[in-house]
């Protein structure tokens, strides 16, 4: 048969939503590209998307429904029909529901598909069984919280803004890894003139297109900014005319920034010197039109929206904000463009239900108040490898009481607690409508290749459990794509000029946010916020500033996974090197320990092996862990989440990923049972 050509989407949870021109001869697919003609990604793919078919024929894909026949963790399975597994979910939930009621069943997803019909099929399903809600703020709530106190709603600039700047800070953000394609237009920026800056804890692999790199102390983001605005509002390099017409409190600002936030002061806060913080501040303030391209990470600790509010007032004092290249991009807000609540259907609910926090997996599954939770859908989501303190999170998996039901291509950490598994179905085997959150783009994809096996996809999987559980609703018995039509036939002002023909045809458009003004409650950027407090940005602790051990713990993107996806990958696995810890020289040294060996990570959470990686680019006291392993391919039985905690950022109800601080030993030393 003749190979075709069809569009897809990368359905990963990376800001760029990349489109795919998938190569498929006798129903498979044979090769994956990136689709020139996309208007962000424009043909370029990252190293995870380029082999895609791998993933979708990986010989580890799931294939048919599996029933635990082991104790819990055993990752022991038998093959089960679809009607079975069904009927048994359904019996088992009508069971749960009968002795605890519907709010002791909870569902666990989170961005393992970014698709608007795929992704969150199951909420109108859990809304009308009547189930625990979950908050689903494990990834950068802190950074939306922190931006909208400043921004409110205003839409932000295309990222393609970015390469008429003069000066880029990319500020928090390994753009290799992470935003590949907002990178290009850096690099634009940068082949006419202008320099690249790059402010993170450590040297990632984006410092290599960056004209510099400052190392600053994990979390104190916040205080570096309103150091570089005592240095501004000193030298008088403020946009006077620009703040009186737009800005809101920066008299109160430079009353609190001026004597609270000297360079001798931030330097100590900081780990930069004061040369350092008065060349950038003297670069900032002098450019034609300063650009911030912001990262997620740099919200993850204790005082995450403090660190972004603090940095998203930079702009407003400059007037970057007005001029054409500058200003800052911390992600767009698509969500106008489509009537999303027409998915997740909040009308379903029988009344007020609780909610839990998804970062707060292990305390909901150990120790919650209320109805026990009792059973436990997971889809398109590994909690197992990527939810904070897995020890706590592998012991609640384990009750032998608790109902537990998969939905995976593969047989995941969390899927060998199963006692019911599912196959999925991978963004090639069906339809959905996708929205990116690092551009405007927007695209319609049909299945490309039959599903694989007797996989299904999670909206048809939703629908038969309906049907199982009753319900009577016609919204539970239409398809995907009737949904999808449905959404697009409701207008929007955001999408009045996108082509229809275009989007049916499976190319990617682009949104056009209403232009003008800032979406605030007064209409300007406030930099003072009285419905906040405080009021005005302040540099704020982090949580584990209040601990001893000697190293701090950042849990960094890696170039060859996402999360917990692609572990199933030969090849990207060994691009990765393995499960490392990079730590600097010096603290390698001092500790006796050398390149390539086994190291034990430890803190009153758990503890990890892992081998050690000695490099310059990492500074004293910090170690680094690139990527989120599955066990299988851990050195030791446990992953980086054993040593990262519970605890929640100032606002947003987010993960605090980067806030933890560890103890390196040598590894072949004897464990201290700390997984217990």
């Amino acid at each position: 048969m003749t190979p075709t050509i069809q569009r897809s989407v990368c359905p990963y949870d990376c800001p760029d939503t990349c489109g795919l021109l998938v190569e498929v001869a006798d129903g498979r697919a044979v090769a994956v590209k990136g689709d020139p003609e996309h208007p962000h990604s424009r043909g370029t793919l990252c190293p995870k998307m380029t082999q895609y078919q791998d993933t979708v024929h990986s010989p580890l894909r799931l294939t048919t429904p599996l029933l635990a026949t082991g104790p819990k963790g055993s990752g022991a399975f038998a093959p089960i029909s679809w009607t079975e597994a069904i009927q048994r979910i359904a019996e088992r939930w009508t069971a749960i529901i009968a002795e605890h009621g519907a709010q002791a069943i909870l569902p666990y997803s989170y961005a393992g598909t970014m698709g608007l019909v795929q992704r969150n099929a199951g909420h109108p399903f859990f809304h009308r069984l009547g189930a625990s809600r979950l908050d689903r703020t494990i990834c950068s709530p802190a950074k939306a919280a922190g931006w909208a106190a400043v921004m409110g709603q205003t839409p932000a600039q295309p990222p393609d803004t970015v390469r008429h700047s003069d000066l880029v800070l990319l500020w928090g953000i390994n753009a290799l890894a992470t935003s590949l394609h907002s990178l290009q237009w850096v690099r634009e920026a940068r082949r006419a003139g202008a320099r690249v800056w790059l402010i993170d804890t450590y040297e990632t692999p984006t410092a290599a297109v960056a004209d510099r790199t400052f190392k600053v102390r994990p979390g104190s983001d916040g205080a570096l900014a309103l150091g570089l605005i005592h240095i501004l509002v000193r030298d008088g390099l403020q946009d006077t005319g620009f703040i009186e017409a737009q800005v809101q409190g920066f008299p109160e600002l430079a009353a609190q920034a001026l004597p609270h936030y000297p360079p001798e002061r931030v330097a100590a806060l900081t780990g930069l010197s004061a040369s350092e913080l008065e060349e950038l501040a003297q670069a900032y303030g002098r450019a034609r039109a300063p650009f911030i391209l912001l990262g997620n990470g740099l919200s993850r600790y204790g005082n995450g929206a403090m660190n972004i509010r603090a940095i998203a007032c930079l702009p407003a004092l400059v007037g970057a904000y007005a001029r054409p290249g500058g200003g800052a991009f911390a992600g767009v807000n698509n969500g106008g463009g489509f009537a999303l609540g027409e998915v997740t259907r909040e009308d379903f609910l029988p009344g007020p239900v609780r909610t839990i926090n998804m970062n707060l997996l292990g305390h909901a599954l150990e120790t919650l108040d209320g109805p026990r939770v009792m059973g436990l859908y997971v889809y398109h989501s590994n909690p197992a490898a990527v939810a904070p303190d897995q020890n706590a999170v592998l012991r609640g998996l384990g009750r032998p009481d608790l109902f537990t039901v998969v939905h995976e291509r593969f047989r995941t950490d969390t899927a060998d607690f199963a006692d019911l598994v599912l196959p999925a179905t991978s963004s090639l085997e069906h339809s959905d409508l996708y929205r990116s959150y690092g551009s405007y783009c927007v695209q319609r994809v049909r299945a490309a290749i039959p599903p694989v096996g007797e996989s299904r996809s999670n909206w048809d999987v939703f629908r038969l459990l309906a049907q199982a559980m009753g319900f009577q609703e016609p919204f539970f018995r239409q398809s995907a794509d009737d949904l999808i039509d449905h959404l697009l036939s409701l207008p929007s002002p955001v999408r009045k000029d996108l082509d229809p023909a275009a989007l049916e045809s499976g190319k990617a458009v682009e949104l056009r946010p209403a232009a003008g003004g800032f979406l605030t409650p007064s209409g300007r950027i406030e930099i003072l916020n009285p419905a906040l407090e405080p009021p005005l940005p302040a540099h704020l602790p982090r949580h584990a500033e209040a601990e001893t051990l000697p190293f701090s713990l950042m849990t960094a993107p890696s170039l060859f996974s996402l999360n917990s996806s692609f572990q199933e990958r030969d090849a990207l696995r060994e691009r990765a090197g393995g499960m490392r810890l990079l730590m600097n020289p010096d603290d390698a040294g001092r500790r006796g320990l050398r390149d390539g060996q086994p190291v034990l990570a430890r803190n009153d959470l758990g503890e990890v092996r892992f081998l050690l990686g000695v490099t310059g680019r990492v500074p004293p006291g910090l170690v680094v862990a690139e990527g989120v392993w599955w066990t299988r391919f851990a050195p030791g039985d446990r992953t980086v989440n054993a040593l990262t905690s519970q605890r929640l950022t100032d606002q947003g109800g987010g993960s605090t990923f980067y806030d933890n601080r560890v103890d390196v030993i040598d590894g072949n030393l004897p464990a201290t049972g700390g997984n217990s």
